[in-house]
């Protein structure tokens, strides 16, 4: 199969779907995102994304139990197929080989 790529925030939200564990949701990932990456991100920049994911067969997504704090809406759960695991470990096994590459105490040069 041909390896798709991801853009840096589509990566983070698909890492952030993977260790939420089928909880994640578009309101609760936009803000574990701005948490963990110090990022201001709204809400359709994370559907957006999720939509993409989705579309390229990397996240599934159902419905959730309806809940009282939504005034009994459902949620959209998103969780990670096994091809969007697959992705996530090509892209740690390249960024690690890549980093094996850089050296422990490389020359600086001021410009």
């Amino acid at each position: 199969m041909k390896r798709t790529y991801l853009g840096e925030f589509e990566e983070i939200v698909l890492l952030l779907v993977a260790a939420l564990d089928g909880e994640g949701y578009g309101l609760g990932l936009t803000h574990k995102i701005n948490e963990e990456t110090d990022r201001a991100v709204r809400l359709n920049q994370v559907h957006a994304a999720l939509h993409r994911l989705q579309e390229k067969g990397m996240v599934a997504s159902r419905l959730g139990e309806p809940t009282p704090e939504r005034g009994g809406r459902r949620k959209l759960l998103f969780t990670v197929t096994a091809y969007g695991y697959r992705t996530l470990q090509d892209i740690q096994a390249m960024r690690a080989q890549l980093w094996n590459n850089v050296p422990a105490n490389p020359t600086l040069s001021i410009a």
